[in-house]
């Protein structure tokens, strides 16, 4: 960044550009102080930021240097004014978001110019510095995560689609505050009363999908998961299709319990609530029933490929080993199984519970017959 500012070249108006987008990042904080705070402690999605106005805006108007210089000082004001204390944002992680989106801020202004230009030329680098910028933040992220959680689906690392569509509206915001700037610098306070509307929105948003989800394990609640059963199954009646549900339960989890500590379950819990998460598709849906208990919806899907599922989640338990914190200092969980109960729409059941209820006799004959094994309904009948 220091070598971008001592490089770049300068004009009056950029320090009018600059102060301006400081100031409007500054309001915008302090105005939303409290839908900020609240929307950190429940976000998913550690690369979605509405910062993004500012930044990428400062990229479309300011030379490179500046821009960069903009993203320290709009992070370092978020930090002093609204993160600071707050355990989902410790100072190393606000360092290390701000180092991703001033990395972001150098390599999309490589790709705009660093000056913002008009006509079918200028469009064609605001969109290729808006991908530069996106993909760049997201990557940088998506490695930091993978290294430190050892995630590795799409959701952990990217964000959902809602995710990346609220960044996208948040660039498109920052070009629509990069032309104002240009042309209409009087007007540009009022994108101000947009953004606080979509960061209450966004809120809003992650209120609702938290009331869905379980604390302790971040997969469906049962009542969550019950509900697009529900669904499901109105829609593979109507298209005649088939799918699965598996139910899963840990193998004498109490010992762990006993062992390690209530805290200790916690985390593997929260482990292997990850870790069937991993193996399944995006689009199929994981639930935790109440203590050690999971349950998997497989849409769209054959027996054998449910049952091939099935067994790459008890091997992926089977494998898993969990790093907890101790007073003696870090131990290591190892040793985990799974038992597994599995049933087929519409084989074993046309109604919700009657499924539930086969994949649960499945469950309790894997118990029975030696745990660490996976039983399809066609066993368990």
């Amino acid at each position: 960044m220091t070598w971008a500012l001592i490089r770049s070249e300068y004009h009056v108006a950029d320090f009018g550009y600059f102060a301006g987008l400081l100031a409007l990042a500054v309001v915008q904080a302090e105005l939303s102080r409290t839908v900020e705070r609240l929307r950190v402690r429940i976000a998913g999605a550690p690369h979605i930021n509405m910062t993004s106005v500012w930044t990428f805006g400062g990229v479309l108007v300011l030379p490179t240097g500046l821009a960069a210089l903009l993203a320290v000082l709009v992070y370092g004001h978020l930090w002093l004014r609204v993160w600071r204390g707050m355990s989902q944002r410790p100072t190393y992680r606000v360092i290390y978001s701000a180092a991703a989106v001033v990395l972001s801020t150098l390599v999309s202004g490589a790709c705009a110019g660093g000056r913002f230009e008009t006509g079918l030329a200028g469009s064609a680098l605001i969109i290729a510095a808006a991908v530069a910028y996106t993909v760049t933040n997201a990557g940088i992220i998506a490695v930091s995560v993978r290294l430190h959680t050892g995630a590795r689906s799409a959701r952990a690392l990217f964000g959902g689609v809602d995710d990346n569509l609220l960044e996208f509206a948040t660039l498109v915001l920052g070009g629509m505050t990069a032309l104002g700037l240009v042309y209409e610098p009087f007007l540009v306070p009022l994108v101000l009363l947009p953004v606080q509307v979509l960061h209450r929105s966004v809120l809003v948003r992650q209120l609702e999908v938290a009331a869905r989800i379980d604390g302790k394990t971040g997969v469906l609640n049962a009542h969550a998961w019950h509900e697009l059963t529900q669904r499901e199954f109105a829609e593979a009646a109507g298209a005649q299709d088939t799918f699965g549900v598996l139910m899963l339960d840990l193998d004498h989890f109490k010992r762990v319990n006993d062992t390690y500590g209530h805290l200790a379950g916690d985390a593997v819990l929260k482990a292997v609530a990850t870790t069937i998460s991993e193996q399944v598709r995006d689009y199929d849906s994981v639930g935790r029933f109440g203590g050690e208990e999971f349950v998997v919806l497989l849409p769209r899907a054959a027996e054998d490929d449910v049952l091939v599922v099935a067994e790459r989640i008890r091997r992926a338990v089977q494998e898993l080993v969990v790093d907890v914190p101790g007073a003696e200092g870090t131990r290591r969980v190892r040793g985990l199984s799974a038992s597994i109960g599995v049933a087929m729409y519409p084989v074993a059941g046309r109604a919700v519970d009657r499924l539930l209820h086969v994949a649960d006799s499945a469950l309790y004959q894997a118990k029975h017959t030696g745990r660490n094994q996976v039983v399809s309904m066609a066993v368990a009948a």
